[in-house]
Parts: C-alpha cells; sequence; structure tokens
C-alpha cells in the first residue's frame, strides 16, 4: 500500500480548506498514493465559534466532503478525511468532529465522531473547551480496505488506549489518528504516544497532523507520522505543509505478530482487588 498524508496548515476559509483538499488528492493520485490520509479539521480550523458557526453546516450540505468524494472518484484514489466540523443532530445543538472513509469510486464507507474532547488550559495560555460546542461520539468504528482494517480515532482519543485495544480487538491492522496537535503537547507526547499506540496493537500507525501559524491564532506542532507495529516511524514530516507517500507493506505485521504475540496473550481485566 502506498499511503499519502497531507499535512495541512488549515485556516478559517472552508471554501479554501475545500479547494486544497482537491489539491492533495490530486497531488496523491499524481504520486501513485492508494490512499491518502488528512488531518483533524482539514476543511477548517477557527476557534473563535461564534465566526465558525455560520460555516458549520449538516454533512449532506458540506462542501469540503462532496468535493473529496468527487476528485476520489475521479483519480481513483481512497481517502481517509481525517475530520470535518460539522452541524450535530443531537437535541442540544452542539456539533460534532466527524471524520470519514471514502473508496475509489467516491463513496462513504465509514465516519466516526470523536469521542474524547479536549477540554484543558495549558501552560502556554491557551485555554481550550471542546465539548462546549461538541457532542462526543458513542461508538468506535473500524472500516475494511483493500490494504486491511482501518481503526479510527480524531487527535485526542491518541491519550486513552482502551479505544485503541477496542480497535485492536476488532481486528485493526492500521490505526487512523489524524489530529490538530499543540506544540507543547506535541513536543512532549506525540511521537513516544503514536509509537506506545502501534506497539500495543501491533498495528501500523498513520497520523496526518496540521502544522504552523494558523489564521485563527493557534499554533500546531506538525509531524505527520506513520508508526509501523514495531514501532519504527517510517515517515515524519516534520513542520511545514504538503504531501508525502510511504510504502506500507502488509507482511510487516505477520512479521512482528510472530515474534511478541501479544495479541494472542491478552487477557479481559475484571475487578482490580485493593488491599490496605
Amino acid at each position: 500500500m502506498r499511503a499519502a498524508l497531507y499535512q495541512a496548515n488549515t485556516g478559517i476559509d472552508p471554501l479554501i480548506g475545500a479547494r486544497s483538499l482537491v489539491e492533495a488528492v490530486e497531488r496523491a493520485a499524481g504520486e501513485g498514493a492508494d490512499m491518502l490520509f488528512t488531518p483533524e479539521m482539514s476543511e477548517m480550523l477557527d476557534r473563535d465559534r461564534a465566526r465558525a458557526a455560520g460555516s458549520i453546516l449538516p454533512e449532506d450540505e458540506d462542501v469540503a466532503l462532496a468535493a473529496v468524494r468527487e476528485a476520489a472518484a475521479k483519480h481513483g484514489l481512497w481517502v481517509h478525511l481525517g475530520s470535518l466540523a460539522l452541524r450535530g443532530e443531537g437535541a442540544d445543538g452542539r456539533n460534532v468532529n466527524r471524520g470519514f472513509v471514502i473508496d475509489d469510486a467516491g463513496a462513504i464507507r465509514a465516519h466516526y465522531d470523536k469521542m474524547h474532547l479536549f477540554d484543558i488550559d495549558l501552560p502556554d495560555g491557551q485555554s481550550i473547551r471542546e465539548s462546549a460546542a461538541y457532542a462526543p461520539g458513542a461508538r468506535a468504528v473500524a472500516v475494511d480496505t483493500p490494504w486491511g482494517r482501518l481503526g479510527l480515532s480524531i487527535c485526542y482519543d491518541l491519550r486513552f488506549p482502551d479505544l485503541f485495544r477496542a480497535l485492536s480487538d476488532a481486528g485493526a491492522d492500521m490505526l487512523a489518528i489524524p489530529a490538530a496537535f499543540t506544540v507543547p503537547t506535541g513536543q512532549a507526547h506525540w511521537h513516544v504516544l503514536m509509537r506506545a499506540r502501534a506497539i500495543e496493537a501491533s498495528a501500523f500507525v498513520i497520523a496526518a497532523a496540521q502544522s504552523g501559524q494558523h489564521a485563527d491564532g493557534r499554533t500546531t506542532s506538525g509531524h505527520s507520522l506513520v508508526v509501523d507495529p514495531w514501532g519504527e516511524v517510517l515517515l515524519d514530516m516534520a513542520e511545514g505543509g504538503g504531501v508525502a507517500v510511504v510504502e506500507i507493506e502488509p507482511r510487516r505485521l505477520s512479521e512482528v505478530r510472530g515474534q511478541i504475540p501479544v495479541l494472542q496473550h491478552r487477557r479481559t481485566i475484571g475487578e482490580v482487588e485493593v488491599r490496605s
């Protein structure tokens, strides 16, 4: 499998974001990729919620989703559209942070709503309350592709190994972790957590990321990664934008799983005995 990763610097205009995504599809196809992976909030990244509200639409009206589906069909390319901000269907009026897997005919094969929401005060002064605007997803999702089963997640999900255990138990060979990591947390935790998820699950991790100074004032850390089941980094895009392609060799799964068969040795842990 030739996987392409799009490292983006998404702004506040969804039309520009949609055009950039189509260009990424075209470039990935031109470089012979089989599947393109894009980051979290690939269409619009705007922490000014009042300004962003008018651009957040229902799924069937979203410009970027329609454009990427059309481009995927035109170029015969699978796409993991890392996530989009979409108007939610719930009664509380909150939006959803939703990722999509689109096949080479432009059909949506699966979608996943981010389960773990980022509510935190950061050392650099940023205060983020994702749950104020977004509703959490209720289910884990994995989808079959021609190259193996792909487990879906989004950004902050990375810190919750139970999700990846569930995806691994469901047979995931690859884990998609699109992100818009802040610089302090990216520098401290990005590589080690990505490698840990790959090693624990004996699976490939594919993590397309946002990078650089954005129009809404935030800065993201970049370093889109592909990590193999042994924990070896096959691709690190460092900082900046663009599309990079890397070969993912399925036989590596059986090699690693044969060397350290953790998937066979797993046990379900019940109640913990606590003594004083």
